[in-house]
């Protein structure tokens, strides 16, 4: 019988995407019969709001769990390498927004709108995996065209915010933008190359997050470099869209870090099997749960991360031919990197969680 509530853990409650997951719980009415807010012992003290009243940060340990039915964790994979296990043997149901579990072949791999019946597979070990925010948007988008003309091969190229990375990125972003800003005293009445001459002096400049400086930059590294030249990053929508979507497609990918603080943004390119129109994409996409088409370019209507910032939805746009091949077309995807592409995933897999398993 299903129950009206549900004791709900987050574990890393004080982070961006913790504090998201608090915010999406209690805008979507998810039913929480209690919420126990869980992260480092340096939190300790602290309090979070969730429906209108403050409540205790707690310290997370391998006892935190008693009694706990479904938990959210964002706190690094490290700490849910340790404690997602231990939450699923007292019981609690784990969704899990770091990349450590997304590849076991016990642990489902899931985008609500893309393959929610993977998540039945679940009481193998009491945990879901969420994909990548990255990977989410784009094969949210692919899916009804996939269906559709079965694609044969994606090309992507990322253009990820900042705040994917965290608090301390955005700071430094900031940091360096205002030092930059401040130092610049050119016009536009200037020569261009007195204008190079004064950023001149920032081609290096104390970067900590980042191997290099992140204002007024684009920065083609997004995690650690593998023994294939393709960074992690690359590599995790690589083998996140063949378990999500289909193993038969190909994926290439470069991820890139670009100066913005929400929302990502992605250039794809897709070879289809069969002839799919931009006009028959649209429409496909159109009724599509949680996607949003913008695609009027001559009104310059297309997605921003500032429409998209803040939106349940995952925005596409630019559909147009792939001149190039018989059956290709491209697209632009934007979304919120932290909403849909962590916290509201994450919620959306709990909420399918308590209507159909638990």
């Amino acid at each position: 019988m299903k129950k009206d509530a549900y004791r709900v853990a987050v574990v890393g409650a004080t982070g961006a995407v913790g504090n998201m997951m608090l915010s999406v719980l209690e805008k979507r009415s998810f039913p929480v019969k209690e919420i126990v807010m869980l992260a480092s012992g340096r939190s300790t003290g602290r309090t979070l709001k969730f429906k209108g009243e403050e409540h205790p940060v707690r310290e997370l340990t391998e006892s935190s769990f008693d009694g706990v039915e479904i938990g959210l964790f964002s706190a690094g994979g490290s700490i849910s390498a340790k404690f997602a296990p231990i939450a699923g043997q007292e019981g609690c149901v784990v969704v899990d927004n770091t990349a450590h579990f997304r590849m076991e072949p016990d642990v489902p791999l899931v985008v609500p709108e893309v393959n929610p019946e993977a998540i039945a597979g679940y009481t193998a070990r009491n945990i879901i995996a969420n994909p990548n925010c990255s990977t989410i948007q784009m094969v949210q988008v692919l899916k009804p065209l996939h269906d559709e003309a079965k694609i044969k091969r994606i090309v992507v190229s990322t253009y990820q915010a900042v705040s994917g990375t965290g608090k301390d990125a955005l700071e430094e972003m900031l940091v360096q933008s205002r030092e930059i800003s401040n130092a610049i005293k050119w016009t536009k009445d200037q020569g261009i190359d007195e204008l190079w001459a004064g950023l001149g002096k920032f081609r290096t400049m104390n970067a900590n997050v980042y191997p290099h400086r992140i204002a007024f930059e684009c920065l083609p590294h997004i995690d650690v470099f593998l023994d294939n030249d393709y960074s992690k990053e690359e590599m995790k929508m690589v083998w996140e869209t063949a378990k999500i979507l289909d193993p038969a497609v190909k994926v290439t990918a470069t991820t890139v870090r670009v100066p913005s603080f929400f929302g990502h943004s992605e250039s794809v390119n897709i070879e289809t099997e069969k002839k799919l129109s931009p006009q028959r994409a649209r429409e496909l996409l159109d009724g599509f749960p949680g996607v949003k088409v913008l695609d009027d370019p001559r009104n310059n209507l297309y997605p921003l991360t500032a429409l998209a910032g803040g939106e349940y939805e995952t925005y596409v746009g630019r559909i147009r031919e792939d001149e190039s091949i018989a059956n290709g077309l491209n697209l632009w995807i934007v979304s919120d990197n932290i909403l849909k592409g962590a916290a509201l995933n994450a919620v959306q897999i709990a909420e399918i969680l308590i209507d159909r398993y638990i």
